[in-house]
């Protein structure tokens, strides 16, 4: 049989990253030989990231991917699978959740999935149909991550689009707050180094000293979580140099009074205590934000992740408000991308198919919950998707317990077998995004884009679609919902009678370019071509709705109290985007810890030897990085890493507190608190 000539197609990048690049992608016999940058999409305009490049071929056809179903034959957690056909597999998972939900009721089945694939059909389309139908209990997501910069967003603003990321190169000043630009917003640093060529000023507020941060004007290395008494002094200084815009409070902002009385607490020396900062730079900021026309905020998932998260972003986002930063191109915030796109959720998921309203979990609790005997019903069957919940949840051996957990039946689906799956009783190989039919909207940036498949399905995997429509055939849902093609679920994904799409339905939507979301014909700018979709019409800086469910009409500081000499935080890897890709070789070493120099020095440690890093919930062994690049009493290790990397089976998820945000129920990683020696003699053998 002859070669099938290579060919490059359009496609697009799904993994969970602000950014979702356009993608040229090399087909040589059905298999992807090379995956390229395209120009496609303006904003990414042909640059992707190296992990992309050098991971996707082995991520699709390595040895590690699913390409039959997988019935367990070892225990839990020993990863002893046989091959079973497609029958058989969803034969045993109805068999599975039917004898679950003739014990103990629908609730009892939780699905538990997340942004594997960040595509709007796999991420939430005929999966959610199915478990709505079916009565299982429902999950709520975003506390994992992103949902407490969301509601936080949502609380000043509603669903109003922030500015588009390519305004940015028209600001004076760029405040990079929390967001590691270079690797997890790697397109934005082009936009921000071209206002930089027009005379901006770039400042990075980050515990780490990023690369974004050795290029910065100003570096502000806060401690974890403090970025609330940060922002607060922040409006007090502005308000001591007359830099409030009071036509445009008086106008456009509700809650002002009762906003500031709560920051005048905080005025920069104080802030600077608690921050670990210096004070002049508090007011240099200020100085600079009053100054600055136009002047631009990128805020990023960094801060959410902590006790006081909520509300620091809050505080950050009212800064723009305050001080009458918005109506001018590259002018305000690069939040709120979500927003500018036109979604029909209720169309696409129908939870109008749950035969009642049932009950809503955590995403973060889950384990919890399984552990929980008194929880009633009980959660006796799991349903794991597009997600590594052991890890990249907190409280790794919580949820380990819950996994082992022996009436909990587990199902598996993805597109590797990774550390999660090892438990599952039932596994179901997935397609990736390039082998799926999806739109992509992005939360990051204002393009949609739509992407085909450029090769068949690997072995027997099915897309995440087509496996739900045939878990839901096996299950008797015949309702005309669980028929629909993979068309008919993008159609219904967005609202096609909205301007943004041109009058084109979006399964119509062209492979291989992008449709920007405008507003009139103009980029989102808010207070020139749009407004608050707030209940007032106004940027509520004392939120009603969050006074109602959390007691938070204005932010308000909780310490969180010190019990341990370091605070741990865990950001993203330029090796990783969370946990995808770290099944793959490049991702097999043992993750580095960094250390202050003068921390290190007080313990006697030395660079390069192996340390243990412990708290009550577990211990990890990490090879030490001295470095200046975070500042004393923090320590920094990336997360995502997979479980083989450790020598005792635990990674840096094991160490993060179960506690929960102030907004949302989210997950506060970098509130960890731990201590640092050295690895005794044999801990590399895993002792």
């Amino acid at each position: 049989m002859s070669a099938i000539p290579a060919v490059t197609q359009p496609s697009v990048c799904t993994l969970d990253c602000p950014d979702t690049c356009s993608l040229a992608v090399t087909v040589e016999n059905h298999r992807i030989t090379a995956v390229r940058g395209s120009k496609a999409n303006p904003f990414t305009n042909g640059v992707i990231c190296a992990k992309v490049t050098h991971s996707v071929p082995d991520f699709v056809h390595g040895p590690r991917r699913l390409r039959t179903p997988l019935l367990r034959t070892g225990k839990k957690g020993e990863g002893r699978f046989q091959p079973i056909s497609w029958e058989e597999a969803l034969d045993r998972t109805h068999e599975g959740l039917s004898r679950v939900i003739e014990r103990f009721g629908t609730e009892a089945v939780v699905p538990l999935n997340y942004a594997g694939p960040h595509g709007m059909l796999a991420y939430a389309s005929m999966d959610r149909r199915f478990f709505n139908r079916l009565g299982a209990s429902r999950l709520h997501r975003g506390s994992l991550c992103g949902g407490v910069r969301t509601e936080a967003y949502a609380s000043l603003f509603g669903a109003a689009p922030g500015m588009n990321p390519e305004q940015v190169e028209e600001a004076q000043l760029v405040v990079a707050w929390g967001n590691n630009v270079t690797v997890s917003n790697l397109h934005l640093m082009p936009v921000i180094n071209r206002a930089k060529s027009k005379g901006a000023r770039l400042v990075v507020v980050d515990p780490r000293r990023t690369k974004a941060a050795e290029q910065a004007d100003l570096h502000v290395p806060l401690r974890p979580g403090t970025d609330l008494p940060l922002a607060f002094a922040l409006a007090v200084e502005l308000e001591r140099r007359g830099g409030l815009d009071h036509k445009f409070i008086a106008q456009n902002v509700q809650g002002f009074e009762a906003y500031m009385e709560r920051a005048r607490q905080f005025p920069p020396e104080e802030a600077a205590r608690i921050c670990g900062v210096a004070a002049e730079d508090i007011r240099k900021l200020a100085q600079w934000y009053h100054q600055a026309a136009p002047a631009a905020i990128s805020m990023g998932n960094g801060p959410e992740r902590s006790l006081n998260g909520g509300n620091g972003i809050r505080a950050v986002f009212a800064l723009p408000a305050l001080a009458g930063k918005f109506g001018v191109r590259g002018g305000g915030l690069v939040n709120g991308a979500g927003f500018a796109f036109p979604k029909t959720p209720l169309l696409l998921e129908r939870p109008g198919l749950a035969p009642r309203q049932t009950r809503l979990l955590n995403i973060v609790d889950v384990a919890a919950h399984v552990l929980d005997e008194s929880l009633e019903p009980p959660v006796r069957a799991l349903f794991i998707y597009s997600h590594n919940p052991l890890v990249v949840h907190p409280h790794q051996n919580r949820v380990r317990r819950a996994l082992e957990h022996k009436e909990v039946f587990i199902v598996g689906c993805d597109v590797t077998l990774t550390d999660s799956l090892a438990y599952a009783d039932i596994v179901l190989p997935a397609c990736t995004a390039f082998e799926s039919h999806d739109l992509y909207p992005a939360y990051g940036q204002h393009w949609l884009q739509r992407a085909e498949p450029v090769i068949p399905p690997v072995g027997e995997s099915l897309p995440l679609t087509e496996i739900f429509r045939r878990l839901a055939k096996r299950f008797g849902f015949d309702a005309p919902e669980f028929h629909a093609d993979d068309a008919a679920l993008m159609d219904d994904a967005l609202d096609a009678g909205d301007a943004r799409l041109g009058g084109r339905k979006p399964s119509r939507l062209p492979a291989g370019e992008a449709t920007p979301m405008r507003t009139g014909g103009e980029e989102f700018i808010l207070y020139k071509n749009h407004g608050p979709r707030t209940p007032s019409g106004k940027v509520e800086l004392h939120s009603p709705d969050l006074e109602e469910r959390y007691g938070l009409g204005v932010p308000a500081w909780q310490p969180v109290p010190a019990r341990h000499t370091f605070t741990l935080i865990s950001p993203a890897s330029a090796l990783r985007i969370s946990s995808t890709f770290g099944g793959l070789p490049g991702s097999d070493a043992t993750p580095s810890l960094e250390m202050h120099p003068q921390d290190a020095a007080r313990l006697g440690l030395f660079d390069g030897s192996l340390v243990r890093v412990w708290n009550e919930q577990g211990q990890v062994f990490l090879t030490l990085d001295i470095t200046d690049r975070v500042p004393q009493g923090v320590v920094s290790s990336e997360k995502g890493a997979w479980i083989r990397t450790s020598p005792n089976g635990q990674t840096v998820a094991a160490l993060a507190p179960p506690h929960h945000a102030d907004l949302c129920g989210g997950a506060c990683y970098n509130d960890a608190q731990v201590e640092v020696a050295a690895a005794p003699l044999g801990s590399e053998d895993g002792m």
